[in-house]
């Protein structure tokens, strides 16, 4: 059985565009993979503490003698990591704020990029540990950063994500964008149908390629 993790993290709730698409593409692969369990986190109305002293807990030693609250912080961090590691498909919300991912959704990344758990370090370098996995980020921005290079050196969103996920040996990271959304209902609208036409596109490849394998 697939497990799909569905992850959320605008804080404009029943306005966020990017819980739109999430929920479309967690309905879209749904039905196109049958029987698939899905789990949800809701980052924005359950945000895991920024990193501090106090959470970090599961990067220091392990004979270390930990706080309280340290022990607290760590059990945050061991089920997010557990969560994380035990899902095939993770489809993330990630609306562009300030030219970069909300720090809601930072703090969870930061809680599951785990030393030996979802990467390790070697003499020839950093490892990622979390492959065979696929990624789909539904990615709003109210601009357009697509179509020039000027504009795409400024967003630290996709190509922050599409990094970080690389970083744990993940390869399959795709994206679901809708741009321009503050620029007009027309614009908007194209957005959206835009969007529609990538979520379909990267649900049923997924599913035609299991029968496929299945039927070789």
């Amino acid at each position: 059985m697939t497990k799909l993790l569905h992850v959320d993290s605008s804080i404009l709730g029943g306005n966020s565009v990017s819980r739109q698409l999430t929920a479309q593409i967690v309905a879209s692969w749904r039905a196109a993979n049958p029987g698939t369990e899905v789990s949800y986190l809701d980052l924005a109305v359950d945000t895991p503490n920024h990193l501090s002293l106090e959470s970090l807990g599961f990067r220091l030693p392990a004979d270390t003698v930990l706080s309280d609250v340290q022990k607290r912080e760590n059990a945050v961090s061991e089920a997010l990591v557990s969560q994380f590691l035990a899902s095939d498909v993770i489809v993330v919300g990630a609306p562009l704020y300030n030219f970069a991912i909300p720090t809601q959704l930072k703090a969870w990344i930061d809680r599951i990029a785990q030393v030996g758990r979802t990467f390790k370090y070697t003499d020839k370098g950093p490892v990622g540990l979390a492959g065979g996995k696929t990624v789909i980020v539904a990615s709003a921005r109210g601009g357009v950063y697509s179509t020039s290079e000027a504009m795409t050196a400024l967003e630290h969103q996709e190509s922050y994500l599409k990094v970080i996920f690389g970083f744990f040996g993940i390869t399959d990271v795709r994206f679901v964008r809708a741009e321009g959304l503050a620029m007009g209902e027309a614009a908007k609208a194209a957005a959206l149908a835009a969007a529609q036409i990538e979520i379909v596109a990267h649900t049923q490849t997924s599913a035609n390629q299991e029968k496929t394998a299945l039927a070789a």
